[in-house]
């Protein structure tokens, strides 16, 4: 499909620009919800936690 002004489309049509403006306004993203997930006791969301692992152990002795 041919560009319309500055408005860039896929083939079948969908606003390409309009697609991101509302992305933007969609909420938290994936890993934004881990990560929070992470800091609040989540399971399995090691790899986003900030906390220094071996400070607890040490703690825990």
């Amino acid at each position: 499909m041919k560009s319309n002004s500055q408005k860039k489309f896929t083939e079948a049509g969908t606003d390409i620009m309009e697609v991101k403006r509302q992305n933007e306004e969609s909420g938290l993203t994936y890993n934004e919800v881990k990560e929070i997930l992470a800091k609040t006791g989540g399971t399995g969301t090691a790899i986003y936690s900030d906390t220094n692992m071996e400070e607890v152990k040490k703690k825990n002795l």
